[in-house]
């Protein structure tokens, strides 16, 4: 037959395997500390044990697993040197009472219930290069016959087995707080970059736009922005979500034209894995991703008759399934949308459904094109102008006086935009301190503004004219024929001739 001291050298090499396969199961420390204590509890056993930590700002141990003491737990915690548990973390060895009832520096103060009987008390530091990270605690019947050395050993074996699992702890601990201060600083920034009043414009109109942002970024309000491509509508849909209580959660941005229809209903809800050709895993859709925070639905007005009755069900209920699922996703989405579509022509033709427009159009904001706001072009101007001789390392100080009255002339079908381009383009262009007339691009430089003598004949020059229309209509249009004609008030066909008579290359002006 086998010794007793086999035996008993078997049994502890089984819970400390034991252990081992409970601490790899989950990287929770709370769920590895508890396991590790239920273990010696049932296995070893112990009948009161804890664990204490240390926390990173404060000297102070605190209890953060136990097993055996009554629940809830007291508010307790230990100064280092303070009872027996703060001696073991101050010292960093461990210490072992057999009688712990008649020991004076015992304070019990997690109440263990020790009225009957003699208990032995062991505590041992669980320390990674020379640092004491917390202490394992533990009480158990007093024994005369129990080697505690070989008791004593095998607790320490215990404890070093939780180092590898605070360290972690520590590590993921450290990191998440990193990423916390990154993402707070990010957000600052964020909130700094598109606060409202970093959108540039003193004139009366954009004045007027500013202030019912400010009105509206503190509701949960739908928002539909309003306004021709290129005046900054996205602007200030992400002015009024980071002005919003919702500035901590996401920012999730969809162009509706820019997806196509067989796959914005996935996008829109995300798919299960299986739901078609290509789902090879399960996908959050936009509003999945969106939830907490706000959803920018550029475009909306290309928006499929399909896709539309999904997208009431959403701004009704807060509610839908993914591609292929049956279950039932909720969320806490704000939606602004925007648009440059005449959404009451689209519906009496039928295009967009009724319905969603009333549920869409709740606040909505005009934002007024370039032409509209002429005080604010030098404003942007000399905004850009900073920004890109920054961004390609020039020093350009300012606009000449030509090259200003040029842009004040011009109507800026590409609204800010255009603006935007056009100083980029002049900043990569100029040589010196000084943006001149001639870094501007041609369809800028007009006869008048840039003080050149009409060599043309009456003809020439209409035709001249003619051509600048067009090419203009078209490029408002992104090259799209009947709309250009709608804007030039004539029909699609005597536009077609007149393309073709001047030589025009539409696909230019595609986007």
């Amino acid at each position: 037959m086998p010794k007793r001291g086999t035996e008993s050298l078997v049994r502890k090499l089984n819970i400390l395997q034991e252990i081992h396969h409970a601490l790899s199961r989950t990287l929770n420390l709370r769920e590895s500390l508890d396991a590790v204590l239920r273990i010696l509890y049932h296995s070893y056993p112990i009948r009161y044990g804890a664990v204490f930590l240390q926390k990173e700002e404060e000297p102070l141990l605190f209890p953060y697993a136990t097993v055996g003491y009554s629940l809830p737990l007291p508010n307790v915690s230990y100064r280092p040197g303070e009872g027996l548990t703060g001696q073991v973390a101050e010292n960093g060895k461990p210490i072992v009472v057999p009688r712990v009832t008649r020991e004076p520096t015992f304070l019990n103060r997690l109440r263990a219930n020790l009225a009957q009987g003699e208990w032995t008390y062991i505590g041992v530091p669980i320390s990674s290069e020379y640092r004491v990270l917390g202490v394992l605690a533990v009480l158990f019947r007093y024994s005369p016959n129990r080697d505690l050395n070989h008791t004593l050993k095998f607790f320490q074996l215990v404890a070093s087995a939780l180092v590898q699992q605070i360290r972690v702890h520590h590590l993921l601990t450290e990191e998440r707080q990193h990423l916390l201060n990154e993402k707070a600083q990010l957000n600052e920034r964020l909130r700094e970059q598109f606060s409202f009043f970093n959108i540039i414009g003193n004139s009366d109109t954009m004045q007027e736009v500013l202030q019912r942002v400010a009105q509206v970024a503190p509701t949960d309000t739908t928002v539909l922005i309003r306004g021709e491509s290129g005046t900054g509508k996205e602007l200030i849909a992400r002015a009024i979500h980071f002005n919003s209580r919702r500035a901590e959660g996401p920012f999730i941005r969809v162009n509706c034209a820019a997806i196509p229809d067989g796959l914005i209903e996935s996008e829109f809800f995300g798919h299960e894995r299986g739901a078609f050709t290509g789902a090879v895993s399960r996908k959050k859709g936009k509003f999945e991703l969106a939830d907490g925070g706000t959803i920018f639905l550029d475009e909306i007005g290309d928006l499929s008759p399909h896709t539309q009755v999904k997208l009431l069900r959403v701004l009704q209920e807060q509610e839908f399934e993914r591609v292929g699922g049956t279950e039932t996703i909720r969320v806490d989405v704000r939606i602004i949308a925007a648009t440059n579509a005449d959404l009451e022509k689209r519906m009496a033709e039928g295009k967009f459904r009724e319905d969603l427009y009333y549920r869409l159009n709740v606040f909505t904001i005009f934002v007024p094109p370039l032409r509209e706001r002429k005080t604010d072009i030098l404003l942007l101007a000399d905004h850009f102008l900073i920004k890109y001789s920054r961004k390609h390392g020039k020093s350009i100080r300012r606009i000449s006086t030509p090259a200003i009255d040029m842009l004040m002339r011009y109507h800026w079908p590409g609204n800010v935009r255009e603006l935007e381009n056009v100083i980029e383009r002049a900043v990569i262009l100029c040589e010196d301190q000084v943006i001149h007339s001639y870094h501007l691009p041609p369809t800028l430089q007009t006869a008048e503004s840039s003080n050149t003598v009409p060599n043309l004949s009456l003809e020439q020059a209409v035709a001249a004219y003619e051509k600048e229309l067009i090419q203009d209509a078209l490029k408002s249009a992104r090259g799209v024929k009947a709309r250009a004609a709608r804007l030039l008030n004539t029909t699609e066909r005597i536009l077609s001739y007149k393309i073709q008579k001047y030589g025009i290359d539409v696909r230019r002006f595609k986007s």
